[in-house]
């Protein structure tokens, strides 16, 4: 009877019209006034103001600086009956600057699925996060096939800058490697690794059509970077394989390092990347990078 009684509850909870959605677009109200409360216009880079009644941002702040209309954004604290998409829910959770656990919070009340890295990711275990420390100090990661780096050790922390810095949502290696420019002044033979790095990926699109998270990135990407605008237009596709790399690291200098995919879960697309020293010189240059991490200079890392 228990298993009956939660199932139909479950079901009125996904129900357009149901109590439970009522109840959801109170609970998601709720949140957002708070959250929007509590930040100041000094935090997001806006002037004060004399006449500032409004305890944090106001409505239209918010809607101005998530890109969404002022009356939308008033409709949905008003817990009106409309659709949030993952794409304005992530700009909303930037804005109102959401730490985790409460991004992870708005998407469930909105009753939407996180599509960026910071969502918690299943295939991630505890074993293999164990396997990923003792992989050290060989650089290794786990990521998926749109790039999102899901867990990662600390000699992979500090391969190419900081990645402790990096916020969860944007520990994606595109959008690294296109955006961020301590990461592209560490690859060696960026423009190479760029249109390698986009080819394949479109391979791995083609999938994903209509997925939130692909178009959320691509999106992101697109806006981001003329670069790979150009470079996707050129519907350049190459299947995956592993080969030397190289980077300048701003740490401990040239490594050269052997690329492996391993694969964890095919149908999710989801890889044990291992970057392995070539020589002996780019060895003990690693195990350097390594003991740095261990001792705390930059912050803890996965």
């Amino acid at each position: 009877m228990a298993t009956t009684q939660e199932t139909t509850a479950q079901r009125e909870q996904r129900r357009p019209g149901g109590r439970g959605s009522e109840i959801r677009r109170h609970e998601l109200a709720v949140f957002l006034r708070s959250r929007r409360e509590r930040i100041t216009p000094e935090q997001v880079g806006l002037p004060r103001g004399r006449r500032r009644r409004t305890p944090g941002l106001r409505r239209e702040e918010v809607a101005q600086l998530s890109a969404v209309g002022v009356t939308w954004y008033t409709w949905l604290e008003q817990a009106r009956a409309i659709q949030v998409s993952e794409q304005v829910l992530d700009s909303l959770a930037r804005t109102l600057l959401l730490d985790a656990s409460e991004r992870a919070h708005l998407f469930q009340l909105a009753g939407a699925v996180d599509p960026t890295p910071a969502a918690s990711c299943p295939t991630i275990t505890p074993a293999l996060r164990e396997l990923l420390r003792a992989l050290d100090p060989v650089p290794a990661c786990i990521q998926n096939n749109r790039y999102d780096i899901q867990a990662y050790n600390r000699t992979y922390s500090r391969l190419m800058g900081n990645l402790d810095a990096v916020p969860p949502e944007d520990r994606n290696l595109m959008l690294l490697v296109y955006t961020n420019e301590e990461w592209r002044s560490s690859v060696v033979l960026l423009e190479e690794t760029m249109r390698v790095m986009a080819a394949k990926l479109r391979v791995q699109q083609a999938a994903h059509l209509g997925d939130p998270a692909w178009k959320l990135m691509l999106k992101r990407l697109r806006t981001q970077s003329p670069e790979f605008c150009a470079i996707w237009e050129r519907y350049e596709v190459v299947s995956a394989r592993g080969k030397t790399k190289q980077f300048r690291n701003p740490y401990v200098g040239l490594l050269t390092l052997d690329h492996t995919d391993l694969w964890l879960a095919p149908e999710l697309g989801t890889r044990l990347v291992t970057l392995v020293p070539t020589d002996k010189e780019t060895r003990e240059r690693l195990e350097k990078l390594y003991a740095m991490a261990l001792g705390g200079e930059w912050g803890a890392g996965e």
